[in-house]
């Protein structure tokens, strides 16, 4: 079975177990997009093999574009134990990752979740229960040293912060995706 219909069919199969996610929307509607955007179904294929088990999670009425989320209940699991960007990789003398959360983005095709958008994830279920995620660090935080993460514990989202050169077994990122 070709790559790509293989991914369409985790990508349906996922859609329709999980019609929460997306209400008013047709699975028909983003198969044509999808199968009009190779390069966005090389991301979304990057996502899935990473773990983050991506979804729709809205649509943009000005832009016209489903978005996708990573919605894996925990932090991707082929996506954990990297700092937050190339700067706080390259600031670390010793017992450096094998790379940082902006790099990985960048190469999948992907955004890092931003504060807002991981509140709305957590709306759509639990998320992170065990593990964390970055997220995408506003420039005055990041320019001081820090980036900013998120989980759910105690039945609530919490937003906070570490150096960003930290790197943990238990976080990862989650990205999104406009097709």
């Amino acid at each position: 079975m070709e790559l790509n219909t293989a991914l369409l069919i985790t990508l349906e199969e996922r859609f329709v177990e999980n019609m929460s996610r997306h209400k008013g929307l047709d699975w028909p509607d983003v198969q044509k997009k999808l199968e009009a955007s190779p390069k966005k179904l090389r991301s979304l294929n990057e996502m899935e093999q990473s773990g983050g088990e991506p979804d729709v999670v809205s649509y943009d009425q000005n832009t016209g574009e489903f978005i996708f989320y990573d919605c894996a209940k925990e932090s991707p699991d082929g996506r954990r134990s990297l700092c937050y960007d190339r700067a706080a990789l390259d600031s670390r003398k010793a017992n450096k990752p094998v790379s940082s959360v902006m790099d990985a983005a960048a190469e999948m095709g992907i955004e890092l979740l931003t504060e807002e958008e991981y509140f709305a994830l957590q709306e759509l279920g639990e998320f992170d229960l065990k593990t964390s995620s970055w997220l995408k660090t506003p420039d005055a935080v990041r320019e001081l040293g820090g980036a900013i993460f998120g989980d759910r514990r105690y039945d609530r989202v919490f937003i906070y912060h570490n150096g960003a050169d930290s790197y943990y077994s238990a976080r990862g990122f989650r990205g999104s995706l406009r097709v």
